[in-house]
């Protein structure tokens, strides 16, 4: 079985701002305001709709076969869609699970919608048994399907006032959790060009998320103790293999009595 871990992170849609709100002549960044600013006022809150989320980046870990690998799609400068084209083209090659924290509410609807944005082709993605049987009862779309798990709404119970971050589950169980950075950042940080270091970040969280879900494995007696430590030792092995200071960070802060 293959498993691909994700995350995303993005910044707001500024040119579908202009757009949307008639903002031609201003700034990306006077723009920007402006959506929060309306979208406070509409909900309360400057969290944007899901639509006017632009990717700037998705990271992913894959297990195939006896390899782990993580990485950034595409380059540092690479555009929305080739980025989302490579996440989608990696579903129709691999057909792996897919596993997130919160994808169910944020990650898919986003990717969803910037796909649709840019007419990107992901049948398999959306496949639900027309074509290939085998995903009329488990496909990438049911909420309570495995093809995509969802460890926020998993470990939840599904009940929105049990849902949890994903740095504090981390932490709870002794994992490094977020390291430098936070989501609400990345708007200033692309704006200052620093995309390689919100690809790291999300890396970071892509790490986290795979840790957690293993631990999820073991508690669903998918995997038994010597298994879960196999798992463990070959993450703790990939990033002492790396040449990325950030991963050897996260693992610095991962004890190795963490329980």
């Amino acid at each position: 079985m293959n498993v691909l871990v994700f995350d995303i992170e993005t910044v707001p849609d500024v040119e579908a701002g202009r757009r949307l709100y008639g903002l031609q002549g201003l700034s990306d960044a006077d723009v920007a305001k402006i959506m929060f600013h309306r979208r406070r006022e509409e909900a309360g809150t400057e969290f944007l709709r899901h639509y006017l989320h632009q990717v700037v980046a998705i990271s992913v870990l894959l297990r195939h076969g006896d390899n782990l690998r993580l990485w950034s799609l595409g380059e540092e400068n690479a555009r929305e869609a080739d980025i989302l084209q490579r996440f989608f083209e990696g579903i129709e090659r691999f057909q792996p699970v897919l596993v997130s924290w919160n994808g169910s509410g944020f990650d898919l609807p986003v990717l969803h919608y910037r796909a649709l944005r840019h007419g990107i082709d992901c049948r398999q993605y959306w496949e639900v048994g027309d074509g290939d049987p085998a995903f009329r009862w488990n496909n990438y779309l049911s909420r309570y399907h495995q093809r995509h798990t969802d460890l926020m709404d998993v470990l939840s119970g599904y009940q929105s006032r049990a849902a949890a971050p994903l740095d504090e589950i981390a932490l709870f169980l002794g994992f490094p959790g977020k390291q430098g950075a936070h989501g609400s950042e990345v708007w200033t940080r692309y704006q200052q060009g620093d995309v390689r270091g919100i690809r790291d970040y999300c890396e970071t969280d892509v790490l986290n998320t795979y840790l957690v879900y293993l631990r999820l494995e073991r508690m669903r007696g998918h995997l038994d103790a010597d298994a879960y430590a196999a798992e463990e030792a070959q993450v703790r092995g990939l990033l002492s293999e790396s040449d990325r200071p950030h991963l050897h960070a996260f693992l610095a802060a991962w004890p190795q009595s963490a329980p």
